[in-house]
């Protein structure tokens, strides 16, 4: 389910295909293939990255992205489509679903930024990527066959809290971000798959550990 995705580092990803869809795309070394679609969860430098964004996109790239860092991107000049939590889009005939990422007791993520998660449909699985996001009540409407989960702790959940979202959305497989660079290390990618009560696999960034 995972063959067709690869990990940049952090929570950056391309989904490649017919389509080639990128998320959170940040520090993307070169050779890689343009972005027919963007998907930006938060406005955050490390998900964020304006010049990793102008290296990937061609004038038909559609940048989805929350409030905040739509304005910036409409003053870059990019084809940008504003979203929120609850929003719907489908591109190219990817289906898009928004979801709420927000942080429950740390003011990093505030939860009236409507910062956000996605579900992409794409060759008829559903792929969740949680964005920056501690364990909320959403995740319980989530419906997903991989549920790509940040682990770090510290800005996001830890290893602890992402195994309990992990055992809520039960998806059919679970793969952890969102460590062993800015925060976390390496090893809590094993720590997850170990505690885990779902599947999991654990993925190899292209860009080398850090931590």
């Amino acid at each position: 389910m995972i063959e067709n995705i690869k990990w940049f580092k952090q929570s950056g990803f391309l989904f490649d295909g017919t389509s080639n869809v990128y998320i959170d795309p940040w520090d993307i070394p070169a050779g890689y293939p343009k972005a027919d679609i963007i998907l930006i969860t938060h406005a955050h430098a490390d998900h964020f990255d304006i010049s990793t964004i102008r290296n990937l996109a061609h004038k038909d790239t559609q940048i989805v992205a929350p409030h905040d860092v739509s304005i910036e991107l409409k003053m870059e000049g990019c084809n940008v489509i504003k979203v929120g939590p609850e929003e719907t889009q489908n591109i190219l005939g990817i289906n898009i679903e928004v979801f709420p990422a927000y942080n429950l007791n740390k003011s990093y993520h505030p939860r009236n930024n409507n910062w956000v998660g996605y579900i992409i449909d794409i060759n008829g699985k559903r792929y969740y990527h949680a964005g920056d996001t501690d364990h909320i009540p959403e995740m319980s409407n989530i419906k997903c066959d991989v549920a790509l989960l940040p682990i770090g702790g510290t800005y996001t959940m830890d290893v602890k809290e992402a195994v309990e979202a992990a055992s809520v959305i039960n998806p059919k497989l679970a793969v952890p971000m969102h460590y062993g660079f800015v925060v976390g290390k390496k090893e809590d990618g094993d720590m997850f798959k170990q505690k885990s009560t779902v599947p999991v696999e654990l993925m190899l960034p292209i860009v080398s550990f850090e931590r």
